[in-house]
C-alpha cells in the first residue's frame, strides 16, 4: 500500500512538473524567438516556417501538433505504445501554450527585447530548461524526437546525429520564405537568420542536457584510511549514505589496506569531504564525477524490458 501511495505521489509531481515547464518551454519560444523570425530545429521551426510562409494565417501550434501527429501515426508500430502515448500529452500541451501565448507576442508593435542576439539566447535557455525537465521527468515534446527515435530503431544511426541532420535542413529552409528582391539580396537577409536559427538550435540541446545530466549526475569517493571504520560508520549516519570497505594492499608499504567506495549526489559531496577531514585529516581521496547512478537511494532505471518467448 505504502509503495502504490509513493508511485502515486511520484506520478502526480511527474505531470505538476510537465506542465509548468512545458509552459516555461512555450513562453521562451513565443515571447522571444518567434517575434525576430528566427527559424529553430525542431517541429517548431517548421511550424514557425509554416506560419510565416502563410503571412502568419496559420498558427505555428497547429501545424506543430499536425506534425507530431502525423509523425507519431508512422512511428507507433517503431517506437511502441508507451512512447506515443507519453509524447501525445507532453505534443498537446506544449502546443496548446504555444497556441494560447503566439497571439499575444506577436500582437505586440516590436518584441519585448529589441535585440535578436540577447532576446534569441534568453529563449533558447528558457525553452532548453523547460524540454531538458520535461525529459527529466519521464515526459516528451514530440517533434524530432520522434524521427530520431525511429531511425535509431531501424538503423545504427546515433539519435543525434540524426537530430542535427533534420534540424540543419529545417534552419536551412529559412532561404526559401518569402521576400521580395534579388536571390542576392534574399541571402543577405536569410543568412544571418539562418545563423541565429542554428545557434538557438545549439543553445537549447545544450541546456537540456545541462538539466538532463545535472539530475543524474553523482559523484563516487574512494577513500583510503586508517580511521576507515570511524568514516564509514561518519558517512552512513550523518550523510545517510552506504558504504562498500574492500581489502586492499599497498604496495610501497606492503601493508594491507581497507579501501572505502561512497556515491553520492553531487549536492552532497560537500557533507562527505567534511566528515573524511574532521575523522581523518590525511585521507587520501579519490573524486569521479558520474553520469547516473541507478538503484536504492538514487535514480530509478525507467526501462521496460521485452518479454522473450523462449523453447527451451
Amino acid at each position: 500500500m505504502k509503495y502504490s501511495y509513493n508511485k502515486l505521489f511520484t506520478n502526480a509531481k511527474d505531470y505538476v512538473m510537465m506542465v509548468l515547464f512545458l509552459a516555461i518551454g512555450a513562453f521562451g519560444f513565443t515571447a522571444f524567438i518567434l517575434p525576430h523570425k528566427v527559424i529553430m530545429g525542431g517541429l517548431n521551426g517548421v511550424g514557425s516556417l509554416v506560419y510565416f510562409a502563410s503571412n502568419q494565417v496559420i498558427p505555428v501550434a497547429v501545424t506543430q501538433y499536425a506534425c507530431n501527429l502525423l509523425l507519431l501515426s508512422i512511428a507507433y508500430k517503431v517506437v511502441g505504445k508507451s512512447f506515443v502515448m507519453r509524447t501525445i500529452l507532453g505534443a498537446t500541451l506544449f502546443s496548446l501554450f504555444i497556441g494560447l501565448m503566439e497571439g499575444v507576442f506577436m500582437s505586440l508593435e516590436k518584441p519585448l527585447i529589441p535585440d535578436t542576439t540577447v532576446s534569441i539566447l534568453l529563449g533558447g535557455i528558457l525553452c532548453g530548461v523547460g524540454i531538458g525537465t520535461v525529459f527529466v521527468h519521464n515526459g516528451s515534446t514530440g517533434g524530432t524526437d520522434i524521427v530520431a527515435a525511429m531511425v535509431s530503431k531501424v538503423s545504427n544511426q546515433s539519435i543525434g546525429r540524426t537530430m542535427i541532420y533534420v534540424d540543419m535542413i529545417i534552419v536551412s529552409m529559412t532561404i526559401f520564405l518569402p521576400f521580395e528582391g534579388t536571390w542576392q539580396e534574399r541571402f543577405q537577409e536569410r543568412v544571418p537568420t539562418m545563423v541565429y536559427g542554428l545557434m538557438v538550435t545549439y543553445v537549447i540541446a545544450f541546456m537540456a542536457d545541462m538539466v538532463i545530466n545535472t539530475n543524474r549526475q553523482a559523484i563516487h569517493f574512494t577513500i583510503f584510511s586508517r580511521k576507515w571504520e570511524e568514516i564509514a560508520n561518519a558517512v552512513n549516519t550523518e550523510a545517510r549514505r552506504g558504504v562498500t570497505v574492500t581489502d586492499a594492499q599497498g604496495w610501497y608499504s606492503k601493508e594491507p589496506v581497507k579501501v572505502l567506495t561512497v556515491y553520492c549526489r553531487k549536492t552532497e559531496s560537500v557533507t562527505i569531504f567534511r566528515i573524511v577531514k574532521s575523522i581523518d585529516p590525511d585521507a587520501f581521496i579519490t573524486q569521479t564525477n558520474t553520469n547516473g547512478v541507478y538503484g536504492k537511494g538514487f535514480d530509478e532505471m525507467k526501462i521496460k524490458i521485452k518479454s522473450q518467448n523462449t523453447d527451451n
